[in-house]
C-alpha cells in the first residue's frame, strides 16, 4: 500500500462526503465501514508481501544458499505482528468502550497486550540454528 494511496483518497473523500449528506448519526457506520476497507487493503498487501518472502525463501533453497539471518526474519516476524495488532486494536477498543465502557476498554487491552507479549516472549527461546552436514546443529 503506497503511503498516497489513490483509491484510498477516494474512499475516504466518499466518506466524508457521506457525512455531509446524511449527518452525524451515522458516523460510527461510516468510519467502521472505512476501516474495513482500510483493513483489507492492508491484508491484501501484507498477503502479497508475505507471498513475495516466501517465494524468494524457496528460491533461495532451490539454490541450495542458506536461508537469511534468523534475527532478521525474527524482527520482521514480530514488527509486523505488532503493526498488525494495532491496527485491530483500534476497532477492538471501540467496540470494547460503546458495549462496557472502561472495564471494556481495560479488558481489551490486556488482552492486547497479553498476546503481543506471548508473542514476543516465543521469539526469545529460540535458537539459532546452523546446517551441519550431519544433520541441523543448535
Amino acid at each position: 500500500m503506497e503511503a498516497r494511496d489513490p483509491e484510498l483518497k477516494r474512499e475516504l473523500d466518499a466518506t466524508l462526503q457521506a457525512r455531509v449528506d446524511l449527518g452525524a448519526e451515522y458516523d460510527s457506520a461510516l468510519v467502521e465501514s472505512f476501516l474495513e476497507k482500510v483493513e483489507q487493503r492492508l491484508d491484501s498487501t501484507v498477503d502479497r508481501r508475505v507471498r513475495r518472502q516466501l517465494a524468494e525463501k524457496q528460491m533461495v533453497v532451490a539454490r541450495g544458499n542458506a536461508p537469511s539471518s534468523p534475527t532478521a526474519e525474527g524482527f520482521g516476524e514480530r514488527f509486523g505482528f505488532g503493526l498488525v495488532s494495532l491496527i485491530l486494536a483500534v476497532p477492538l477498543t471501540a467496540i470494547a468502550v460503546v458495549n462496557a465502557g472502561l472495564k471494556g476498554l481495560a479488558v481489551a487491552w490486556i488482552g492486547i497486550v497479553a498476546v503481543n507479549a506471548v508473542h514476543a516472549s516465543r521469539g526469545w527461546s529460540r535458537t539459532p540454528r546452523r546446517r551441519t552436514e550431519s544433520g541441523w546443529e543448535d
